[in-house]
């Protein structure tokens, strides 16, 4: 291992704060950072991706069978997409697309504000917004898993979206008043 004829270590490295070291170039004292040349619209990027990857993690026990298995293989077990498709046996770019959808579904929030205002739901009302909002199941296959008709589920999620949409819009006004006072 060559040493650069202008820096050398200026002793030993510190015990208690490992990573820093210090090094002099020309009589200057420098000491090791990890972030050093890394603008800040990059690490505000990677601690709001960070805190996507903590909600995805926090809402990964709504879903369940495949979707489930797929999600927590890919966030806590760290698989690539290529060895999920190996392990299931099907193609690369369905399993990315799958991924991609459930994340999606799960960031959306259409499901969690439905969560929050279950009181306003009657009979069947949640099971459908499940179905619909978190598994994605189109509405000819909700009706008939809930035997029903495809009249009805689309009513009944007209009634949801409009709830959801009023509840979305008041959070934004409330947010907004904040910010403000």
């Amino acid at each position: 291992m060559q040493e650069s004829p202008n820096l050398k270590w200026g002793g030993k490295l510190n015990r208690r704060s490992p990573g820093e070291g210090k090094l002099t170039k020309e009589g200057k004292l420098f000491l090791k950072k990890i972030y050093l040349n890394i603008p800040e619209s990059t690490l505000t990027a990677k601690i709001t991706y960070r805190d996507r990857i903590d909600l995805l993690r926090s809402r990964l026990n709504l879903l369940t069978g495949k979707d489930k298995l797929l999600m927590t293989m890919y966030l806590e077990n760290g698989n690539s997409f290529r060895q999920m498709a190996r392990l299931t046996g099907v193609n690369e770019a369905s399993i990315a697309r799958r991924i991609h959808k459930v994340t999606k579904r799960l960031l959306d929030g259409e499901y969690i504000t439905c969560l929050r205002n279950r009181d306003k739901f009657t009979g069947t009302e949640p099971d459908i917004a499940k179905d619909y909002f978190l598994l994605g199941l189109p509405m000819k296959k909700i009706a008939k898993k809930h035997n029903s008709t495809y009249y009805r589920v689309r009513e009944t999620l007209k009634k949801i979206q409009q709830l959801v949409t009023t509840t979305k819009t008041s959070e934004k006004k409330r947010k907004a008043k904040n910010v403000k006072a």
